[in-house]
């Protein structure tokens, strides 16, 4: 199950640009330049202030979007660093997400959670926090999963530095994971960091600040899709 309910994969290689960074007084004309520009994966970032310490938004903003996500043939790639994710699987699926990520260390049923999201219609991903061991995702990555998330940074705040580490994790995770599962990274990617880690085995590039806090978002997603060779 490596494609989203949509027309896109989640084993290609794609760019997607995270709302978490974008201008919330004119998200839906931010989300469309960013559509315009080629972006096939819009990333929203859903966070508790529990798990990590910020709050952000949940269904409603995923409803917002959706029909101009999915109008421009892309998908909604919702990122819950949420407690018991479980509990919120069916509004954030209902409310219009395509692949849902769960943290493993934000459930002690990661098996359940992701059983749960593809219940939902959605395609299932576990994301890993810098910290957390590949291992983690053995005994899920063939049967459970449709895309894995390696966070480069830690979870929770925009425009954090990537950490080096990550480049040698990733490719130990892209060595556990079946060939039908993607691979996504979350956090430092920018058009210098995108090439690196794609070589290092990643498909699925998060940005948020890089590309909506530039001065020219369509443009700095075309840089940054090109340095990494996406569709």
């Amino acid at each position: 199950m490596a494609e989203g309910p949509g027309t896109v994969s989640l084993t290609q290689r794609r760019v997607a640009p995270s709302i978490l960074s974008a201008d919330f007084a004119r998200l839906g004309s931010h989300v469309q330049e960013v559509l315009d520009a080629g972006a096939r994966v819009i990333h929203v970032d859903v966070m508790d202030g529990h798990f990590v310490p910020p709050i952000t938004f949940g269904a409603v903003v995923v409803s917002a979007l959706a029909d101009v996500v999915h109008d421009a043939g892309a998908i909604i790639d919702v990122h819950m660093m949420v407690d018991r994710p479980e509990r919120h699987i069916a509004d954030i699926a209902g409310a219009g997400a395509d692949s849902i990520t769960i943290h493993v260390e934000a459930t002690p049923h990661v098996h359940y959670a992701l059983a749960a999201i593809r219940d939902a219609g959605c395609a299932a991903s576990a994301a890993l926090c810098p910290a957390t061991p590949i291992e983690a995702l053995a005994d899920v990555a063939d049967g459970a999963l449709d895309m894995a998330l390696c966070m480069t940074v830690n979870p929770g705040w925009g425009a954090q530095s990537f950490i080096p580490h990550s480049f040698a994790k990733v490719a130990r995770l892209r060595a556990l994971l079946p060939d039908h599962v993607g691979l996504e990274v979350d956090g430092g990617i920018h058009d210098e960091t995108a090439g690196p880690i794609v070589q290092a085995g990643a498909n699925m590039l998060v940005t948020g600040s890089a590309v909506f806090g530039s001065d020219d978002p369509a443009g700095t997603y075309r840089s940054i899709a090109s340095a990494a060779g996406a569709a």
